[in-house]
């Protein structure tokens, strides 16, 4: 870790250029994205149309510019997670500078299982969650009233879960980097386990609709990966007291010498 400290102009200059990297990346892979923008349409509502019905089902469009805007989405959405990699690396290039030199290795570790975890949510969320879902609210369907859901509204809704379940599943390494930094430890993680509980479940009533399937088929897999996170602290915290006897042996040594 340097000592030297930067004017903050310095550290908004560059985080103003970190910024514009993410941006732009994002922008030109929507842009590149877009002319699949209908193919990925397809692929991200497939479980909501196969609740409708399956290949006969189909959605609706009740404005003149609803499937262009929702197209123009599908693109931001793709190129969002395309982008992931260079976003994932110019937020640690920014932090870089205030870590230690050992820590700095951590890099491509930290680019490569940040952009998985939220693939890894995502997919999660889109094979196992989003079936049952969909399929739970069209199941209110009934001789009285038929289900005609919009693109737009439906889009909206798989954007949200799919969002949702990519960021959550990035808590273990939220927690792993914590640890790392020394800011809390794996006792003092297993303790919070029980208020973790609460505030899992309310961050997944906030991400998911308001219906318990989503909000509980998203709050377990979180408390699950905190704990696994709190298993990645433990194994910090083991590394870390180890390396310190080492120091202290060998300061010993140098001393008695």
């Amino acid at each position: 870790m340097t000592d030297v400290e930067l004017p903050i102009t310095d550290h908004l200059a560059e985080l103003r250029s970190r910024i514009a990297w993410m941006v732009g990346t994002w922008f030109i892979a929507a842009a590149a994205s877009y002319a699949w923008a209908e193919d990925i349409f397809a692929f991200l509502l497939a479980p909501a149309l196969d609740a409708l019905g399956g290949d006969e089902a189909s959605l609706q469009s009740i404005a003149p510019t609803e499937i262009f805007f929702t197209y123009i989405k599908c693109a931001l959405l793709a190129g969002f997670i395309f982008s992931l990699p260079m976003t994932f690396w110019q937020m640690w290039a920014f932090v870089a500078p205030g870590l230690y030199e050992g820590e700095k290795r951590f890099v491509i570790p930290f680019v490569f299982s940040s952009t998985l975890l939220f693939a890894g949510g995502a997919v999660f969320g889109y094979s196992i969650v989003f079936p049952i879902i969909f399929d739970f609210f069209s199941g209110f369907t009934n001789e009285f009233v038929v289900s005609a859901w919009t693109m737009k509204e439906v889009f909206s809704l798989t954007t949200r879960l799919f969002l949702a379940f990519g960021v959550a599943f990035e808590l273990p390494l939220l927690v792993f980097f914590l640890a790392m930094a020394g800011i809390v430890t794996a006792r003092q993680m297993l303790s919070f386990t029980p208020y973790m509980v609460l505030v899992v479940f309310i961050l997944a009533a906030v991400l998911t609709p308001p219906d318990v399937v989503s909000q509980f088929f998203l709050a377990v897999p979180m408390l699950v990966l905190y704990l696994l996170g709190v298993g990645a602290a433990f194994l910090v915290g083991r590394q870390k007291q180890a390396k310190e006897h080492e120091e202290a042996a060998s300061s010993e040594l140098t001393s008695d010498a």
